[in-house]
């Protein structure tokens, strides 16, 4: 909490080049691309950073191939570049992975078509990835024996890439990293709209832990809200040329369902794309496609039903998928960038997924619609482009803000990590070498890490129960990652309650001990409010 407060202290102190509103994958790269470039830069979210639509993803980095059906060439192109460029910077985190499709008898097109697709796709992507191959069904069994080939006619073997972590986290490296490059970034401050004084926007904004009031003040306002920049534009007095239509996704999280390594995607009944993704000692499943009239949300028996009855008419389970299996849910709205008569009926299920950036130069201000993770780095170099053009100074235009540290870091970090010996310090249950999770997830912060275990071999030891996370990586995120609710942590900057059952954490003693950690003399408090959360949304999806 003490960088939080910190950083709330410096909001209205002085005048930003940029202020970004919203903390999801849009703004978190604008924010890391203006503050690395040399550029004044304030980042607020209304809740905490990553959680809306940025923390309820498939964890895929693609390239968008459903979108070659409709034509929509150039799309996959750019996006193919920045999957391929985001693997390249992240190569810890961003890795490729194979993507097994079946096409079942009475598809709208023989297997040989797609097929023949994805090598278009291949190319598209530069050759980037392994190369794609055509599978009959006794090759699709013999590759995943759980996939049910009966009534197959075929399927094929093409590559993409996925998150090793998960969505969120990702999308705080980026903060992270607007912080190290002397950003000022602030979670749970609400916007309660903005106004022009001169030449400088006014934001009257709320601490939403304590409820002051104050003003922070920019040269230029950007307007990254996610599913809310339409609302926020009417708060501001914004006309946009684009606005957004949303469409509803959910996941489930259920028992890891096979032990390969690769993302198994199938056609609904209703045509759609879906998938079944690995996650860590889970698989993930979905996802829906429905239409909705506003961000807000929640899982419904009817998209349980439609996940639940898709998966398992497509896997030979020793036991089909039921309610009980579920672990936990993901769900969230694509936001979707449309103009004017854009977004009808017709054509919802494939509009595109591309990010529109509409700018008001009179005023100085950016708003940002629609987007991917994927294509997070071409948002931050667009939007700096933007402000520049809007007449604020950068002063180092060519800086790189974004990737892992370089080689010689990860070596310094892997020599001094084999000197203490750490990965015999790792959990039987872990999917990977200590040493190599910690250097994904913290790069050289994980050097503190290794120092503090030196001191302290009990800072090695996994803390909460089912999981892999240690008591060291606690006081790290104390220190680092502006964990204000439990949630935060359990939810965003790990996985925890996406893969560990409630019952269990519930049951955890290592759970106290990690709120004494995150939170001190506030411990007691804010785990009594993530259950009171937890009751209340279990109580609202029976309801």
């Amino acid at each position: 909490m003490q960088l939080r407060q910190h950083n709330i202290s410096k909001l209205p102190e002085r005048i930003f080049d940029a202020l970004v509103i919203g903390g999801g994958i849009n703004g978190a790269s604008a924010a890391a691309a203006l503050s690395g470039k040399g550029a004044k830069v304030a980042l607020i979210d209304r809740g905490d950073f990553a959680g809306s639509t940025s923390m309820h993803s498939s964890n895929l980095i693609w390239g968008g191939i459903k979108y070659m059906e409709s034509g929509d060439f150039k799309l996959v192109r750019k996006l193919c570049k920045s999957r391929n460029h985001l693997i390249k910077s992240y190569p810890s985190t961003v890795q490729e992975i194979r993507f097994l499709t079946t096409i079942n008898k009475g598809f709208r097109h023989h297997p040989l078509y797609p097929w023949a697709g994805t090598w278009l796709y291949w190319l598209m992507g530069s050759a980037f990835t392994r190369m794609p191959n055509f599978l009959r069904p006794a090759g699709i069994k013999a590759r995943e024996p759980i996939i049910d080939t009966r009534n197959a006619l075929g399927g094929f073997e093409y590559s993409d890439a996925y998150l090793y972590d998960n969505d969120a986290r990702f999308v705080f490296s980026f903060v992270r990293g607007a912080l190290d490059f002397g950003g000022v970034a602030a979670n749970y401050v609400e916007s309660l709209g903005s106004r022009r004084e001169g030449d400088v926007w006014v934001t009257s904004v709320k601490d939403r832990i304590d409820g002051c009031a104050f003003e922070i003040r920019s040269r230029v306002l950007i307007n990254a809200a996610g599913p809310w920049v339409d609302q926020h534009n009417r708060l501001s007095g914004q006309r946009t040329d684009h606005h957004h239509v949303f469409s509803k996704g959910i996941h489930l999280i259920v028992p890891r369902l096979t032990e390969n390594k690769r993302v198994l995607a199938f056609f609904a009944d209703d045509g759609r794309l879906f998938f079944v993704i690995p996650m860590g000692p889970r698989t993930c499943i979905g996802t829906t496609d429905t239409r909705v009239d506003k961000p807000e949300v929640d899982v419904t028996e009817e998209d349980i039903r439609f996940v639940l009855d898709n998966i398992n008419k497509r896997l030979e389970l020793r036991n089909p998928l039921g309610e009980g299996d579920i672990i936990a849910t993901r769900c969230g709205v694509r936001p979707l960038a449309v103009k004017p008569n854009g977004g009808n009926d017709r054509d919802f299920l494939n509009l595109s997924r591309k990010h529109a950036i509409d700018t008001d130069d009179e005023n100085g201000h950016l708003s940002i619609f629609g987007g991917k993770l994927t294509d997070c780095l071409n948002v931050g170099e667009e939007v700096v482009e933007e402000v520049a053009r809007l007449g604020i100074e950068i002063p180092k235009p060519d800086f790189r803000w974004y990737g892992e540290p370089d080689a010689s870091a990860r070596e310094t970090f892997m020599h001094q990590a084999r000197l203490m010996e750490l990965d015999a310090m790792t959990s039987a249950e872990a999917m990977e070498p200590l040493s190599v999770r910690l250097w994904r997830r913290y790069g050289t912060q994980a050097l503190e890490l290794l120092e503090d275990i030196r001191q302290d071999p009990r800072q090695a030891e996994v803390l909460i129960e089912g999981t892999e996370y240690l008591r060291g990586e606690l006081k790290l995120a104390r220190r680092r990652e502006m964990v204000t609710k439990l949630e935060d942590f359990l939810r965003r900057r790990s996985k925890i309650s996406l893969v560990v059952s409630r019952a269990s954490l519930r049951d955890s003693p290592g759970l106290k001990e990690a709120c004494d950690i995150l939170f001190g003399e506030k411990a007691e408090q804010r785990l009594a409010e993530y259950w009171s959360v937890e009751a209340g949304e279990i109580e609202a999806d029976s309801a």
